[in-house]
């Protein structure tokens, strides 16, 4: 069996220049990379992943907990977050706080145990009653958690674009069916789309912009959406803008069981852009999170062990699709669908 001293005589290098590209380190150059890949292939070699274990005192495993993995969005960015570990030959190992405090901290406990390279964690809530003494690397992800690096989608910004969109096809009274208010992600999508709601219609006597608080799940939208949508047409909502797909899949439910024809007669829109957002029919409008760069900048954080490392937002798109229409198409009765 090849050792990682043959690949090294292989490729005239040294063993300690094959450790570093075994390890995907990008100070290594090109060509000596190269090289010593091609040794590798040569001789079949297999990096000895326990021995390096216990070298390190560290395993190539990476920990990843998440509120819930059914919510599809979380079960995206999970796929994207293994997606660049494997990259890096890692592997993810997962674990489902089921978002409660309590079982979170005895989910990242057991991880830690295990002294994996690091953990990637979507927290519960913001909390942080619990302070871990760890020198093992913990980033956040889309929910802050206590003081660690976050690395999200610029959340605010893009429930104002979301607000600039329904606005932009004539909507002036919209409900907002919000997420838990116990986290930042939830504050700061309600925050967004209500600033600029008031800024570009501060003015307009006939604005009117209604809030529910709801949880990220399909119950939720289509129970709240029943409450506002069994309103005297002449007075509800003309668009309602939810805080995530989920809801807002959920609303287009109850619209669809009262015989509200969308977007006819109502606006809908989502964020997050969960794959079944393009398969119902209408399509969903919704802010796409880029998932596949917040699980490349988890990991790329994660791994440098840098402990200044500061915050990253990531900017969302929004995607138009067939949920959402102008408003005047209540008045004509023509489909307005994309």
């Amino acid at each position: 069996m090849s050792t990682i001293k043959d690949v090294a005589k292989l490729a005239e290098v040294s063993v300690g220049t094959v450790s570093k590209v075994i390890s995907r380190d990008p100070t290594v150059k090109a060509a000596l990379r190269e090289r010593v890949l091609a040794a590798i292939e040569t001789l079949g070699y297999r990096p000895n992943h326990s021995a390096r274990a216990l070298r390190t005192n560290r395993i190539d495993v990476i920990g990843l907990v998440v509120p819930d993995i059914t919510n599809p969005f979380f079960a995206q960015l999970a796929k994207c977050i293994e997606a660049e570990a494997a990259m890096r030959n890692l592997t993810v190992m997962l674990a489902n706080s089921h978002d409660d405090e309590a079982t979170e901290r005895r989910q990242l406990s057991t991880l830690l145990d295990r002294a994996p390279r690091g953990v990637i964690i979507v927290a519960s809530s913001e909390s942080g009653r619990l302070e871990y003494q760890t020198d093992i690397p913990i980033v956040s992800v889309d929910r802050r958690f206590q003081t660690y690096p976050l690395i999200s989608t610029h959340h605010a910004e893009g429930s104002a674009q979301l607000a600039k969109h329904l606005i932009g096809l004539g909507h002036r009274r919209i409900a907002y069916i919000a997420g838990p208010q116990n986290t930042r992600v939830g504050r700061a999508r309600k925050e967004g789309f209500a600033t600029f709601f008031t800024r570009e219609l501060a003015a307009d006597p006939n604005a009117s912009l209604r809030f529910y608080d709801g949880h990220y799940d399909y119950q939720s939208g289509e129970d709240i959406g029943r409450e506002i949508l069994a309103e005297d047409p002449a007075v509800r909502p003309t668009a309602i803008a939810a805080a995530s797909d989920q809801i807002a899949i959920g609303v287009m439910r109850a619209a669809r069981d009262l015989d509200i024809s969308i977007p006819d007669q109502l606006s809908v829109t989502g964020f997050d852009d969960i794959d079944l957002a393009a398969l119902i029919v209408p399509r969903l409008t919704t802010l796409k999170q880029p998932t596949a760069e917040i699980g490349a900048a988890a990991v790329s954080v994660l791994i440098a062990e840098d402990e200044s490392a500061e915050d990253i937002k990531l900017r969302g798109e929004i995607v138009v699709r067939g949920s959402t229409g102008p408003v005047n198409a209540l008045l004509t009765g023509k489909s307005q669908r994309v």
